[in-house]
């Protein structure tokens, strides 16, 4: 019995390279040359990298003729989004009760001594 485990968008995230193979064909489909023409790396191993981001979701391959076209589908990054955000929720309200915090240290610090 064999277990393959299945790839989810933070894998496709984790890799500098699948960045900027998303970030690529963000903006418009793309073939697999004009893709692998934007890296100092062989053919071969960018189709490694779409191949991961396609077992992840977040790229589809078109066949057009002879050419292959690479299609971002984004809607698969919304859950990258949904686990940053209770993040950043947590980290904002630390940082507000920190900044309260220094507020109230700096008006005490302002405040003019007594001599008695």
């Amino acid at each position: 019995m064999s277990f393959e485990a299945r790839r989810d968008v933070f894998q496709a995230i984790a890799d500098p390279t699948r960045r900027h193979i998303i970030n690529l064909i963000a903006r418009q489909p793309m073939n697999l040359n004009a893709i692998a023409s934007n890296f100092d790396m062989s053919r071969p191993a960018i189709s490694q990298h779409i191949k991961i981001l396609t077992e992840c979701g977040i790229v589809i391959i078109r066949q057009e003729g002879r050419e292959r076209y690479c299609e971002a589908k984004l809607e698969a990054l919304g859950e990258v989004a949904t686990w940053v955000e209770q993040y950043k929720q947590l980290w904002s309200e630390k940082l507000d009760s920190l900044d309260k915090y220094l507020q109230k240290i700096q008006k005490t610090s302002k405040k003019p001594k007594t001599r008695k």
